[in-house]
């Protein structure tokens, strides 16, 4: 249904069509959904837990990962219950507000899993690299400012583009092919210019994404030079192996995030639409699914944590390290 303005044409609601082409295997498709949104939720709210609750996690590396935890939760909360419901109950109507609400809050905490993981590699920098001063470079006051700014640096740079995308006149019918409500897809069934929101959500992406991974290369190019520097293998085996699930973590998001992008600007006419959803899906699925399962076998703290509760030690406060 669509209500005429005096100026302007805007959807009082929008159907998302859940994955072009595949609407047969919608059924089919939300079984591996489900089970990683399962897996992404009690991994996520178990690392939270633990390093609420454990003194020996009350350390910046993990505060960091605490930030990446909670930003997962939110991130894919966004995005995979709707894609549930079209899935399941064919409940594809979502208000014009909703759908800008999901676009920010989709679009805002991807940027933010982007710029913790680029603190992420800096703390694993001044772990290595100042190993004597980390405790006095990172401190708690220091870990909650930069935490808020790249808070604030995703909203800032998100509301810019809500607003745009929400002043476009709509006159394409009111059909998204997609799971969610991504910028672009909604930006294309406007019937006005949307060069603006081309032009600002690829600066975006680059104030983003491009300032992160040149962040995450330098800090990662100078653990390099410090681990290759030491005398012992050991020791060069034992610093980098801490950097081994921040390194997972940065490939299962890079990735569908690089496809995505390259298919929003190359790719449209060659790759089937129903990939690019796939893969839009897992970009906000696929990093909340696996890191609380690669940080939880990949790090021996965590892993201590989990055993010291399954197997009911009481005295977990005084293990610290």
């Amino acid at each position: 249904m669509l209500i005429l303005n005096k100026t302007e044409l805007t959807p009082a609601s929008f159907i998302l069509n859940g994955v072009p082409g595949l609407e047969d295997m919608h059924v089919w498709i939300s079984f591996p959904f489900c089970f990683m949104y399962f897996v992404a939720m009690v991994g996520n709210c178990g690392l939270l837990y633990l390093i609420r609750y454990e003194d020996s996690l009350h350390r910046p590396m993990y505060y960091f990962l605490a930030m990446l935890s909670f930003t997962d939760l939110v991130m894919c909360s966004s995005s995979i219950p709707k894609a549930l419901s079209i899935f399941w109950f064919h409940l594809k109507e979502i208000s014009f507000d909703e759908c800008l609400a999901q676009m920010f809050f989709i679009h805002t905490f991807t940027g933010m899993e982007s710029g913790v993981l680029m603190l992420m590699a800096l703390d694993r920098y001044v772990a290595i690299c100042y190993p004597l001063r980390y405790s006095t470079i990172l401190t708690d006051p220091v870990i909650a400012k930069v935490g808020f700014a790249t808070f604030l640096r995703a909203v800032l740079l998100i509301i810019p583009l809500i607003f745009l995308t929400k002043s476009l006149p709509y006159c394409r019918g009111n059909m998204i092919h997609h799971t969610y409500c991504d910028q672009l897809s909604v930006a294309k069934l406007s019937c006005g210019n949307i060069m603006a929101n081309v032009i600002y959500g690829l600066m975006a992406a680059l104030l983003i994404g491009g300032f992160d991974i040149l962040c995450i290369t330098v800090s990662y190019t100078m653990i390099l030079r410090a681990v290759v520097s030491l005398s012992s293998a050991d020791a060069r085996q034992k610093a980098f192996s801490t950097c081994t699930a921040h390194i997972c973590a940065i490939v299962f998001s890079y990735s569908p995030a690089f496809f995505c992008f390259f298919y929003n600007r190359f790719g449209s006419h060659i790759i089937p639409p129903s990939c690019h959803i796939l893969v839009a899906n897992l970009y906000l699925l696929l990093p909340p699914t696996m890191n609380p399962v690669v940080y939880g076998v990949k790090t021996k703290q965590i892993r201590d944590c989990v055993l010291r509760i399954l197997l009911g030690t009481k005295d977990s406060k005084s293990h610290k390290s």
